[in-house]
């Protein structure tokens, strides 16, 4: 296999326009993932996880938006930052029944409040307007997951 160097490295303005620095007009999902250490037990549960044990658990973010005049819809170190403030920095190497606002900690309530920290983040921030969280996936395990997307945070209860 043979691998060919470049001998020059493409220049904006000599190579390649602003204009063309944005491809296309279509909405992209943008997804960034996040692993975290904590404890918990769960109440009214007959089972092991009745007893306090911990999880390494995975967070995916997935969002929607269209690109930017570059070309991209959200920075990725924008992604990170507001996870690790809303979510992350919050529960790794916590007890999960400590720090959570008051609820079983289950992956399918725990997944509701982590869309709610990351959207409103979102609200706040106003740096991408156009961008939607569109779902977020928690792993409690390598096998087993529990997802909240947006439509169905926006149905009616």
């Amino acid at each position: 296999m043979s691998y060919e160097i470049p001998r020059d490295v493409q220049m904006l303005g000599r190579d390649i326009t602003e204009s063309q620095l944005k491809y296309h007009h279509k909405s992209v999902l943008i997804s960034k993932e996040f692993t975290f250490d904590s404890a918990h037990h769960l109440h009214c549960y007959e089972g092991k996880c009745k007893n306090l044990h911990g999880h390494t658990y995975k967070l995916q973010v997935i969002m929607r938006g269209k690109v930017d005049s570059r070309g991209i819809a959200i920075d990725f170190g924008d992604i990170k930052r507001i996870a690790k403030e809303r979510v992350i920095d919050r529960l790794d190497h916590k007890y999960l029944n400590d720090v959570l606002p008051p609820m079983n900690t289950t992956a399918e309530n725990m997944v509701v409040w982590m869309y709610e920290e990351i959207h409103q983040a979102l609200l706040e921030e106003e740096l991408y307007p156009a961008i939607k969280l569109e779902e977020i996936r928690l792993w409690e395990t390598p096998t087993s997951y529990a997802a909240i997307t947006r439509s169905m945070m926006e149905e009616e209860e």
